[in-house]
């Protein structure tokens, strides 16, 4: 990847066809968005993608291809204290900074992702190291809704890890999209903690 600084402008990026007239997200159309990535990924869509358990969100702030994601649970178990996803992002796409926090006796989640498909940068609340990879979503700019600022490139077949429990983090796609698999605890919605108090569901 260059060095310089991914601009926003350059990604083409366009909120328009994902939203319907009342204003709420057209969680169909996005899933198609990210079906049409996989095919490009040559990645299977399977049966259980296109039903109800696909996750689609905007995090309620009305910027899906800024501040979204997609993502499927393949296996969350408390018992075990086990959980595993992937996640799917649009390209440039970046998921609301957030912590997971102690929520009863649910311990703070950690997580290690590691990417199937394209590339994503991960943001934790480690030490700053400059220049930005990619321009931040100016919704979360203008807000002070990112304070993650550490940042690390990981590529397809590469793996990283959250760099403690309870640690305010995010990750943005790179220009082609990207899949990751995570790696992690028990998820508890209780234990979420997201930066941006306009963050909803």
């Amino acid at each position: 990847m260059s060095a310089e600084t991914i601009t926003r402008s350059s990604l083409k990026l366009n909120n328009k066809p994902f939203y319907k007239a009342d204003g709420s997200l057209d969680v169909e159309k996005a899933k198609q968005a990210y079906f049409d990535m996989f095919k490009k990924f040559h990645y299977p869509i399977y049966e259980c993608l296109k039903g109800k358990d696909m996750m689609v969100t905007d995090f309620g702030l009305k910027d899906f291809v800024n501040v979204g994601m997609g993502g499927f649970f393949w296996i969350n178990n408390k018992g075990c204290n086990i959980f595993g996803d992937e996640i799917y992002l649009l390209p440039g796409q970046m998921i609301a900074e957030h912590a997971h926090v102690q929520a009863g006796d649910v311990k703070p989640k950690m997580e290690a992702w590691q990417v199937r498909h394209g590339l994503v940068w991960t943001f934790s609340d480690a030490e700053p190291n400059l220049p930005l990879p990619i321009e931040f979503p100016k919704s979360q700019e203008d807000t002070k809704a990112i304070t993650a600022r550490h940042w690390q490139l990981v590529k397809p077949g590469e793996i990283v890890a959250l760099n403690r429990p309870g640690a305010m983090h995010f990750m943005i796609a790179g220009p082609q999209g990207a899949i990751a698999t995570e790696y992690a605890t028990y998820h508890a919605d209780a234990a979420l903690r997201f930066s941006n108090p306009g963050v909803t569901g």
